[in-house]
């Protein structure tokens, strides 16, 4: 993504600032193993002949009812056929998703612990120095599949008359200052937001939501210009009239089949800005690779099982299975832009 000279990035709104992030900062890791995201072994890889042999237990870093819980919950079937055990879904809520992703990262690497990681929203936990998690990185556990890439959109108000798309958005933001929601100080959204003013000098004060529903009622209210959320935050709303979504931060020009009279990015001309919250599967560092190959291909198999994607399909959530080898691909990309952005404009020189 190339860097332009930019106006600087207003304020942030006071109100509702930051995400917990005494709580992020909680639970420093311990040791994490060493060695990259898909390779190690277990002291006695004879113990993966077997596996599974007793249940699996799925970490989930949020509470029951979210996105993530409920999209686990869906899986949870297709997933324990696939594998002939029994998978035991475990709420961890708290620290900002860092209660849970601890619980990862210490497991013993067996295959009997592992949950699901929503990037790029853990990544500010371990990139963040004010946080103090220095012995955790992306490193710190091994993929082994993406469910679900939920991209990025970006609503305005159904009757805002300064704007009707996308393109008549941008140009008034490169003169004039938006307030603009996200889910928090290191959400995706919020990155989206800096993503934006960073290429192409959009003027947004970012205002911080502890979640999208209060992002909408800001907008509705008139106490924000637009929202940034998810495609399955806002689906449902954007076919009522309540709001209205003037683009999918999508690469390319295929259009989201949940939004599809909503052009993406790309296609409205703005290249090179991407935005999504993707949800997967991963274990601890030094998973033995037998396990990994059995986790994944049962992954593989339910994910892309058709009730399974009618079901996610439902809630506006596009199913994008991902591969070990290529989930680390993603992993490792979030982690690139996620630091430069950061270090530019949340925790660096030019934090706001």
């Amino acid at each position: 993504m190339p860097e332009n000279k930019v106006t600087p990035v207003p304020p942030a709104i006071g109100r509702r600032r930051f995400l917990r992030v005494s709580g992020l900062g909680l639970g420093l890791v311990g040791a994490a193993g060493a060695g990259g995201l898909l390779t190690g072994c277990t002291a006695d890889g004879a113990a993966s002949a077997g596996y599974p042999e007793r249940p699996i237990q799925v970490i989930i870093a949020y509470a029951p009812g979210g996105g993530t819980d409920v999209g686990a919950r869906i899986l949870q079937p297709f997933l324990e056929e696939e594998l002939g055990a029994q998978i035991q879904i475990v709420n961890r809520p708290g620290g900002g998703g860092w209660a849970g992703w601890n619980e990862i990262v210490r497991a013993e690497p067996d295959g009997y612990t592992i949950g699901f990681i929503n990037s790029p929203n853990f990544m500010t936990g371990y990139l963040d120095p004010r946080l103090g998690r220095t012995d955790v990185s992306v490193e710190s556990f091994t993929p082994i599949a993406n469910q679900v890439t939920d991209y990025g959109a970006i609503a305005v108000h159904p009757d805002d008359d300064r704007f009707s798309d996308i393109g008549e958005l941008m140009a008034y933001a490169e003169k004039h200052p938006l307030i603009v929601t996200s889910t928090g100080v290191g959400s995706d959204d919020h990155y989206a937001s800096l993503a934006l003013s960073d290429r192409y000098r959009t003027r947004f004060s970012v205002l911080h939501n502890e979640g999208s529903s209060d992002g909408i009622s800001d907008l509705l209210g008139r106490n924000a210009d637009v929202v940034f959320a998810n495609v399955g935050e806002v689906m449902s709303q954007h076919e009522d009239g309540k709001v209205k979504v003037v683009a999918v931060m999508r690469g390319g020009k295929e259009r989201s089949p949940y939004l599809p009279d909503v052009p993406t990015m790309a296609e409205a001309g703005f290249e090179g800005v991407e935005s999504w919250s993707s949800r997967g599967i991963a274990g601890p560092a030094g998973l033995d690779p037998t396990i990994v190959e059995t986790l994944s291909t049962a992954c593989r198999k339910a994910i892309n099982n058709p009730e399974h994607i009618d079901q996610l399909g439902s809630q506006g959530l596009e199913v994008d299975y991902k591969a070990p080898d290529d989930y680390a691909r993603m992993l490792k990309r979030d982690d690139k832009s996620t630091r430069r952005l950061g270090e530019k404009y949340i925790w660096g020189p030019e934090a706001v």
